[in-house]
């Protein structure tokens, strides 16, 4: 049976580098469970950036150099990865999961539903599907799971999986009346739809806001069948059936 893992990480806000040296740690750990498609936060890479000027100003270009020197740095064994991304192309910004496997770039989901504060970005306007041991799977970007079409574009592709990298680092207020929202709202999209989903999120505290995940696994009737703890960075593995 295949083997998805998601992670619950820190934030890393404008420092490629540390996100990247702690995403090589959580891949090892994945590689030695034998995970077969491990997922990381939304906008993981960069950190979740929603002023323009800072998402600009470390966006990147998935043709460019320095996205290459990223991708030389992932091992080329273990698990298909998808990592969030703040992504520039033709001069638009994207809120971008990309997916990667053996170190090469396979292919890229953009979120195509927007908050406010994320006007920044272009929508995606596409729903590819990707596949990991056996698992066909598409991409829903965190606020994407509050559409049912946005999950309905994934199950019309012929997926059994939805993965959803997510960041809900918020204000104190606003955390605590989402905080035991999120898996009800993903639950309502894997009914509608007979879809698996993982997701994985940032957790920590930051300038008043609070992030505790969740980072979890609910099966089609949309139960939650593994979950990490809250509030804690963790590595989730899960067998697939």
């Amino acid at each position: 049976m295949p083997r998805i893992a998601a992670a619950q990480t820190p934030e890393f806000r404008e420092d490629v580098d540390a996100a990247l040296a702690y995403a090589l740690g959580v891949i090892a750990g994945a590689t030695a469970q034998a995970a077969d498609l491990l997922v990381f936060p939304e906008a993981y890479l960069q950190g979740y950036l929603t002023q323009e000027d800072g998402a600009r100003r470390h966006a990147l270009d998935l043709a460019s150099p320095q996205f290459a020197a990223i991708l030389a740095r992932l091992p080329t064994t273990g698990p298909t990865i998808v990592m969030g991304l703040i992504e520039q192309d033709a001069g638009a910004l994207f809120n971008t999961a990309v997916v990667i496997h053996a170190g090469q770039l396979i292919g890229r989901y953009r979120k195509a539903r927007l908050l406010g504060r994320e006007q920044l970005f272009t929508p995606g306007t596409e729903a590819p599907a990707f596949e990991a041991a056996g698992v066909r799977f598409g991409i829903n970007i965190c606020y994407d799971t509050n559409f049912a079409d946005a999950a309905q574009a994934v199950a019309d592709t012929g997926a059994t999986l939805i993965v959803c990298p997510a960041n809900n680092m918020m204000a104190r207020p606003g955390a605590e009346h989402w905080r035991d929202r999120h898996n009800p709202a993903r639950g309502d999209r894997c009914r509608e739809t007979g879809l698996w989903l993982i997701s994985a999120d940032v957790t920590g505290e930051r300038d008043g806001a609070v992030a505790w995940g969740p980072t979890a696994v609910l099966n089609p009737q949309g139960e939650v069948v593994a979950q990490l703890p809250l509030e804690q960075p963790g590595l989730l593995v899960f067998e697939m059936p």
